[in-house]
């Protein structure tokens, strides 16, 4: 069964849009969950920022062998057209958010993706230590992260230590690496609003336009 699960990562932006947006955001996150249910995707809120008017964003976790399918309906900019509900006066009846796919989250590495060095213990502890090859040096293949552990006594505990230790490194760079991906996806926004909605929905029912 696992062989057909996805998971997938999204985030829902505003782009600090104002209030309208946020109200769209919140409407766009119910409006996903539900879809999600009907087709049996898991679906879980990493985060969300949200204030008295809506949502400002929101990182989700998609699982579940339709996610990549749900996840195409709503990637990209989607289009609100409605007067504003918060400012009456106002002319602008166009409002815009965008649904990213976010970097894929590092798992735990397995062993066969780890390359392994043993080496003697350059740190103090007498004659034994630096006679015997207990220090390790993991470095994970695909990415170059590595690390060195030598504080343990036993090579298999270094080992074990260091996996942790390059599982820790490998999550704190996939944040950086997310982190760098939601900036830039929320200055692109600003682009690409005006282009081609993914999908458009109107007036204070949110009824969606089709074609």
């Amino acid at each position: 069964m696992k062989q057909n699960m996805q998971t997938i990562y999204l985030q829902i932006s505003t782009a600090q849009g104002p209030a309208e947006c946020r109200i769209f955001a919140r409407f766009v996150l119910g409006r996903l969950l539900a879809e999600a249910k009907a087709e049996g995707v898991e679906v879980e809120i990493i985060s969300e920022t949200a204030d008295k008017h809506g949502m400002m964003s929101a990182v989700l976790k998609l699982d579940g062998k339709h996610a990549e399918t749900l996840a195409q309906r709503w990637q990209g900019s989607l289009q609100w057209i409605c007067a504003s509900p918060v400012r009456p006066k106002h002319p602008r009846k166009n409002w815009y958010i965008g649904v990213f796919r976010m970097p894929d989250m590092p798992e735990m590495p397995s062993e066969s993706e780890i390359e392994f060095q043993t080496c003697r213990s350059g740190g103090k502890g007498g004659q034994h230590v630096n006679k015997t090859e207990s220090a390790v040096r993991a470095t994970h293949k695909a990415s170059g992260i590595s690390v060195r552990v030598e504080s343990e006594r036993s090579q298999h505990a270094n080992k074990k230590l260091a996996l942790t230790l390059l599982a820790q490194k490998l999550a704190e760079h996939h944040a950086g690496q997310a982190d760098a991906y939601a900036r830039a996806q929320h200055s692109r926004l600003y682009q690409v609003e005006r282009g081609n909605p993914k999908r458009t929905f109107a007036g204070t029912t949110f009824q969606e336009k089709r074609g």
